[in-house]
C-alpha cells in the first residue's frame, strides 16, 4: 500500500508533498480540514475509531482529515464525509484556522485547517460511520459540547477542544 502524501507547507508558503505520518512525527506545518454538520442548535460528533493511529476512542468534531496531495479542500471535506460517515451534505467554507498540538504516541499536528461548515436533519440523515475510522456518533448541543469539554477534557481531542476554546463562534 502506498503511503498517503498530503500538501506540507514550507517557510516561503510553497507546498511540498509529504507521507502523513512523517508529518505527524517530524511536527510539520501542513494542511487539513475540519467539517461541522449542524442540525440548529445540535452539531454532529463522532468518537474516532480506537484503532486509529492518534486519538483513538476520543471525541471530536463531524470529521476532519488532509486533502491528498493535489486535491482541493472542498473535495477533500466531501470525500471523507462519505468515506467516515456515509453520507454527503452541501458545504460551505467557513474560515482557516492553524493550531498546533501534542495528539500523543509521539505524533503532533501542526496545522493550517480550512473549516467547512453544512446542515442537515438529524431525523432524516442517514449516518452509516465506517468502522475502521469512527466507533460512535452523536448529536450534541452547544450548552452540553461546553459541559462535557470542562469537566470531561480528556474525553475530546486537542484540535476539537481548542476549536470550542478559541473559535466559538465556529463550533456553535
Amino acid at each position: 500500500m502506498q503511503p498517503t502524501l498530503i500538501p506540507a507547507i514550507a517557510a516561503d508558503g510553497s507546498l511540498y508533498p509529504v507521507e502523513k505520518l512523517q508529518a505527524h512525527a517530524e511536527k510539520l506545518f501542513h494542511l487539513a480540514v475540519s467539517i461541522f454538520v449542524f442540525d440548529g442548535e445540535h452539531l454532529l460528533i463522532q468518537q474516532r475509531a480506537g484503532s486509529k493511529y492518534h486519538s483513538g476512542g476520543l471525541w471530536a468534531n463531524t470529521c476532519c482529515t488532509h486533502p491528498h496531495w493535489n486535491e482541493t479542500g472542498e473535495s477533500c471535506a466531501r470525500r471523507r464525509l462519505r468515506e467516515e460517515l456515509g453520507f454527503s451534505v452541501a458545504l460551505s467554507e467557513r474560515r482557516v484556522v492553524e493550531y498546533s498540538a501534542d495528539v500523543g504516541s509521539g505524533l503532533h499536528e501542526h496545522e493550517k485547517v480550512t473549516m467547512y461548515v453544512g446542515t442537515a436533519d438529524r431525523m432524516s440523515l442517514a449516518v452509516t460511520p465506517n468502522p475502521d475510522e469512527v466507533e460512535a456518533t452523536r448529536w450534541i448541543s452547544r450548552d452540553q459540547l461546553h459541559a462535557e469539554i470542562a469537566s470531561h477534557p480528556h474525553r475530546f481531542t486537542p484540535w476539537f477542544r481548542i476549536y470550542a476554546e478559541r473559535y466559538p463562534e465556529l463550533v456553535f
